[in-house]
């Protein structure tokens, strides 16, 4: 969903241009199997992991090559792929064998739909029906739901009393000049961000009331106050980090960025155990964990590796 730099989760730089899939690391963390991996039944494979660039998928890409080592598995690094596109692709084509990626972008971005499914379930069903003639198995998601959202600080939060986007609206109404919004350029002119987000709940903001910035801005200035409400996406680490209040998406209009494991379908028919071994760590992925995992990194400065391996470790997942 998000551009960020293009590097590996190893500190690694891929070398071909688009940060293509020429170069990658072995994983050599010491790791054996806690609740998963039990007798290694990935023990002879030799797996590849992919990931988009930003901090989220880095950290999604060394959990699951963390899980594939445990489990007895040889894995080569190729995380941090620029743009969307591309790490989908290296799956697909079978220049890697797995990697996580969200139910909405594959939906909408790589299989063309127009109109989101609005039950997150429903939503990776078709997902995974439609993949499946790319060659792709889509294994059960995760509650982690990366999308958009309105957020706002404490002191915001105890004044006007708002905890839905309904509620936004109706503030919009009653006081017009209470509802200042920060969002990014994108955002603001796409159809699922604010002209959408607009329409579906009724809420008219004047135009002098919404001020376009760059993401990062967005977090520190709604935390300031000095925007009433700003876009964010709800697995960010700065909203905990920052206490920032998140309103619900009531009427469900924001689609549903879910994460899931994506697999080559020839690695799966030659490794089913894949499943076994990542169907539990998905599980427990929701959008505190994220929260939490990425501040680690954007807030704290630590390695997003380090980041996934100390919360296999912890888990339970794996021993060193």
């Amino acid at each position: 969903m998000r551009g960020r730099p293009c590097l590996a989760a190893a500190g690694l730089l891929l070398a071909a241009a688009g940060c293509g899939l020429t170069s990658g690391s072995p994983l050599t963390d010491d790791v054996k199997p806690g609740s998963i991996g039990r007798g290694e039944p990935l023990k002879g494979a030799h797996l590849t992991v992919t990931s988009k660039s930003f901090t989220e998928q880095l950290i999604l890409g060394s959990i699951m090559g963390i899980a594939f080592e445990a489990a007895g598995a040889d894995v080569v690094d190729r995380t941090g792929i620029q743009g969307s596109i591309g790490s989908r692709e290296a799956v697909r084509k079978g220049d890697a064998d797995a990697g996580y990626e969200y139910t909405g972008t594959a939906w909408i971005t790589y299989l063309g739909h127009g109109k989101p499914i609005t039950d997150p379930q429903e939503q990776w069903e078709a997902v995974q029906k439609e993949d499946a003639r790319n060659g792709l198995v889509w294994l059960p998601p995760s509650r982690l739901d990366n999308t958009y959202a309105l957020a706002m600080n404490q002191r915001n939060a105890k004044k006007y009393g708002t905890k839905t986007m309904s509620d936004v609206a109706k503030l919009a109404k009653s006081d017009p000049g209470a509802v200042k919004l920060c969002v990014e350029v994108e955002f603001a002119n796409r159809a699922d961000g604010l002209p959408g987000m607009q329409q579906a709940y009724g809420m008219d903001v004047p135009a002098r009331n919404i001020t376009q910035m760059d993401t990062g801005i967005i977090y520190t200035q709604t935390a300031k106050g000095n925007c009433t409400y700003g876009e964010v996406f709800t697995t960010d680490g700065r909203i905990k980090s920052m206490n920032l209040v998140v309103m619900d998406d009531d009427k469900k209009f924001f689609p549903n960025y879910n994460a899931a494991p994506m697999i080559n379908a020839g690695s799966l028919k030659e490794w089913p155990a894949i499943a076994d071994v990542l169907n539990p760590v998905t599980a427990k992925l929701d959008n505190s964990v994220a929260q939490t995992l990425n501040a680690k990194v954007d807030v704290d400065g630590e390695d997003p590796h380090q980041v996934a391996l100390d919360w296999m470790v912890e888990e339970g997942f794996v021993e060193e």
